[in-house]
């Protein structure tokens, strides 16, 4: 039985943001939460909490030892316990470090197009952006990253998304080599976003930040969140360089205190008991980009998207459609919500981000009604 089997009927009974926020005639294919059921070993962790009233404060480190065993499991990376701060979610986690290591008014870098809290947690908090594209092939542009990092901002921090949202692009390990050496160079603190680490394509290689060689001064922040469908249960972690004691030993002591107790307990029962879970729905994930890559030629030819192997997500280029604003036509024409490109940066606002964890009905249905607006 297929992963994303859920029919939209089924569906339609949640009360989350993704099913929640559009009129019940909008089929929603936008925010990142799937459209799945919960794994039994996660849902079997939190009924044994609730049926024990095991609803108090979290204690321990059950949630950073299962986060050690998986990354040694799947990428074969040795993470030592005192790297490993468990805290609240993983944009606190990345504002949290931002402001510890920074000061209002520095420079901080990023890559639109880029999951939107990245800019907000820069430009709300008194940093300055600093903004590097990715190429035109969605890649990292290393000569202009160099540039930004010698140039009169003088950044101090680097926000890098790894795997990149909305995009999907697997960064390699030459490429991360590459951004580790720059930021050594110009004294620039490297905090990378992994929480889409898991929800890589079989044959494609992620490479965890901290794995590499001069990433001893870098900081990893993460999640199960995103690979198993756990957002309600805020929970996060703060994965240090070997030489990061300093930044770790000063972040607020109110986000190291931030995860709940059944967060810990379903996370931890995700990384130990779950990992085979996300290989399995991701062969569906591909195929699901395919199957999108495929009605839009059929249906939607002028639109231009190319499958990705990270992410779950499809970033289309709607820009030979001739429409104003291609996600506010789609949603008020065609009644289905996707991500406008725009709030992934200003200069992407013919582009559309899809949620592709869903079932392919779903997707035809999207698509369907896509070509319906454009006809209209």
């Amino acid at each position: 039985m297929a992963i994303f089997d859920l029919t939209e009927a089924e569906l339609r009974k949640r009360s989350s943001m993704k099913w929640q926020t559009y009129p019940p005639d909008v089929l929603p294919l936008w925010v990142a939460e799937m459209d799945v059921a919960v794994h039994p070993a996660i849902s079997a962790a939190l009924l044994a909490a609730v049926e024990n009233g095991d609803t108090g404060y979290p204690v321990g480190r059950r949630y950073a030892e299962a986060f050690r065993g998986f990354a040694k499991r799947r990428w074969g990376w040795e993470v030592a316990d005192t790297q490993v701060r468990q805290s609240g979610d993983v944009m606190n986690s990345m504002l949290g470090t931002l402001q510890t290591v920074t000061e209002p008014g520095d420079g901080v870098v990023i890559n639109p197009p880029i999951y939107p809290p990245f800019r907000t947690i820069v430009e709300r908090y008194q940093r300055q952006l600093v903004e590097v594209a990715l190429t035109d092939t969605g890649r990292l542009d290393l000569p202009g990253i160099e540039a930004a990092l010698a140039g009169p901002a003088k950044p101090k921090a680097y926000l890098l998304c790894s795997p990149h949202n909305p995009n999907g692009t697997v960064h390699t390990a030459a490429e991360l080599s590459t951004l580790l050496q720059l930021c050594a160079e110009h004294d620039v603190t490297l905090i990378v976003d992994e929480i889409h680490a898991p929800i890589v394509a079989a044959g494609t290689v992620f490479t965890p930040i901290l794995s590499l060689p001069g990433s001893e001064r870098a900081i990893s922040v993460t999640s199960a969140g995103k690979a198993w469908n756990l957002a309600c249960f805020k929970g996060g972690l703060i994965v240090g360089g070997t030489q990061t004691g300093d930044i770790l030993a000063r972040l607020p002591a109110l986000l190291l205190q931030s995860m709940g107790h059944i967060a810990a307990i379903t996370h931890a029962a995700a990384m130990n008991s779950a990992a085979d879970w996300v290989d399995e729905y991701l062969l569906e994930v591909q195929a699901n980009k395919e199957l999108l890559a495929s009605l839009l030629r059929e249906q939607v030819p002028a639109a231009r998207y190319t499958p990705s192997t990270g992410c779950y997500f499809g970033w289309v280029d709607c820009s030979g459609l001739g429409l104003a604003n291609p996600a506010r036509h789609f949603l008020d024409q065609g009644r289905v919500a996707f991500n406008d490109g725009a709030t992934f940066g200003a200069q992407y606002g013919q582009w559309v981000r899809i949620n592709l964890a869903t079932s392919p009905r779903i997707i035809t249905e999207a698509v369907s009604r896509m070509a319906a607006a454009l006809s209209e």
